[in-house]
């Protein structure tokens, strides 16, 4: 295969991992999002888009990306300490049952398809005893030699589509707010991305007391069109 088919295959699967026909049942969860526009705080494009980008300053960029980035260097190197300590380090990281539940839900899932798919390492990935969406991620982007940075900024887009995609059912916007919305959350990428490579291990964690309530909330709301 010539060096640009190659390229262009690389790339396709990447766009294959981030689409929404991905069946992982990302659709079924809102991560707090439902209970914030229940009480308010969500209720238009203005304030969804607050939402997102502080999710994006205050929770991606300090939380999850620097951990995937981790997870996929440990795939790389057949680390096993690593990708445990790692993916145990997000899972605790995530401050409510729900939260924790569709990190690990989402994360067997694609764990599953992966193998089902030929994937090394999958089967191994869904038994285990932790696994989340990143820890999985991480898999398939050394499988298939994603960049890293590329991989990030997928987990950064599908992290936004998901959202958005709830907050147009939830809150509700038309089909063009939301993407008037994507389009927005979507310039600040690069650099959410930029800023989650720049951690060492010390700096690594979230700060979005916010999601944590939100989603304590959910729990109990009498409502829910969504599992978090």
């Amino acid at each position: 295969m010539p060096p640009t088919d190659a390229a262009a295959i690389t790339e396709l699967r990447l766009w294959q991992l981030i689409s929404p026909a991905l069946p992982v049942g990302a659709y079924a969860y809102s991560a707090g999002l439902e209970a914030a526009i229940e009480r308010g705080w969500v209720r238009d494009i203005a304030s969804l888009e607050h939402w997102l980008a502080g999710q994006l300053e205050d929770g991606l960029a300090g939380l999850d990306l620097p951990v995937l980035e981790r997870l996929h260097n440990a795939w790389l190197e057949s680390d096993e300490a690593a990708l445990e300590s790692w993916t145990m380090f997000l899972l605790a990281s995530r401050e409510t049952a729900e939260l924790r539940a569709e990190d690990i839900h989402i994360g067997r899932a694609l764990a599953r398809l992966l193998n089902d798919l030929g994937v090394a390492d999958a089967a191994a990935l869904d038994r285990a005893r932790s696994v989340t969406f990143a820890t999985a991620l991480g898999l398939a982007g050394a499988h298939y030699g994603i960049s890293e940075r590329s991989l990030l900024q997928a987990y950064a887009w599908a992290w936004c589509e998901n959202q958005v995609a709830a907050a147009v059912k939830l809150i509700p916007l038309g089909q063009s707010d939301g993407q008037r919305v994507l389009m927005q959350i979507a310039d600040r990428l690069p650099a959410t991305v930029g800023a989650a490579t720049t951690l060492d291990d010390a700096a690594i964690g979230a700060t979005t007391p916010g999601v944590a309530l939100a989603s304590s909330w959910h729990e109990t709301q009498y409502t829910r069109l969504f599992r978090s």
